[in-house]
């Protein structure tokens, strides 16, 4: 099972040795990780020392290895240059795609979003029958920008009216600059796994993104970290400290539902991602995207189980 390592303790030294990422201060090993097990490896600790085989070790398996600025947001990720066997076919597939090819992918990809906003504001009591309205709406490249439209509602209905959504704001905005990182990730390692390539996006394409294509992907998934900030704060965290971070990164494990029964979300991206490199070769829109969870299911976001009492 893929595992997100966060490295968030600072003044760490991380290196390989038999297939195990080990971690150790001051010369005194603190933890070990089995190399097959990481999905990700997350740093933003100050003074943190490194092999260069760890670089080597996670290209290898295409795990990204993410730098986070003090805002919890990722400043830098590391890219593997050899990925898919069938990379080369797969990314001139990528780069010959049509822009209308790309316009109706977007406007898929923008709409499934929509519609999980609303299933999540529906979920936790609100009013959602707009956005099932605003997502049918949505057309190809989302020429109206129903996705904003749809922002200025959403964030005002699910976490007051006084929040305003501030990349570099702490508390609830912290909570999910963090969790977008981890899904940043997760998305990240199913595009290398599929042969793609992050940088070229459908419909991000600002020339400092070397993430594009990840920024767009994470699109119809991002009310699931916003459910999970939710679940957080409604418990009394509103801090990235250690629980936060246990719950946010338990993410990549929650179970969706796929034509193949439940599997864990890193398996859902994947079989998104596959699908899109799929469209991209026969010119026609064929996405997995993500089927909404139960209210109970997502009620139960990040939650961690409990032992029982005797």
């Amino acid at each position: 099972m893929d595992r997100i390592v966060d490295i968030s303790t600072d003044g760490l030294h991380l290196a390989i040795h038999r297939g195990f990422l080990i971690v150790s201060s001051s010369g005194e090993e603190k933890g070990r990780v089995a190399l097959d097990d990481i999905g990700a490896l997350i740093v933003h600790a100050h003074g943190i020392t490194w092999s260069n085989q760890v670089f080597v070790r996670m290209a290898e398996r295409n795990v990204p290895v993410v730098v986070c600025g003090s805002n919890h947001a990722p400043v830098s990720v590391l890219w593997p240059l050899e990925g898919h066997h069938i990379q080369g076919a797969r990314l001139r597939a990528q780069i010959d795609a049509s822009r209308p090819l790309q316009k109706q992918i977007w406007q898929r990809v923008v709409a499934a979003k929509i519609r999980m906003q609303g299933h999540v504001l529906a979920a936790n009591g609100q009013e959602a029958g707009a956005f099932d309205l605003l997502a049918r709406k949505v057309r190809s490249g989302d020429p109206d920008n129903i996705e904003a439209q749809a922002a200025r509602r959403y964030w005002k209905a699910l976490f007051g009216k006084t929040f305003s959504r501030d990349q570099d704001g702490d508390g609830i905005n912290g909570l999910l600059n963090y969790g977008y990182t981890i899904l940043r990730s997760i998305v990240s390692r199913a595009i290398c796994a599929s042969g793609l390539h992050p940088t070229i996006g459908i419909f991000h394409s600002n020339r400092a993104n070397a993430f594009a294509l990840a920024d767009d992907l994470m699109e119809p998934y991002r009310p699931l970290v916003d459910q999970l900030a939710f679940n957080l704060v409604a418990s009394g965290i509103t801090d990235v400290a250690k629980e936060a971070k246990q719950a946010l990164t338990s993410l990549s494990t929650f179970d969706m539902q796929t034509p193949i029964g439940l599997s864990p979300l890193s398996v859902q991206v994947g079989r998104f991602v596959y699908s899109l490199a799929s469209s991209f070769e026969t010119g026609e829109v064929r996405l997995e995207l993500p089927t909404p969870p139960s209210p109970l299911e997502l009620a139960g976001l990040g939650k961690m189980p409990t032992e029982a009492t005797p």
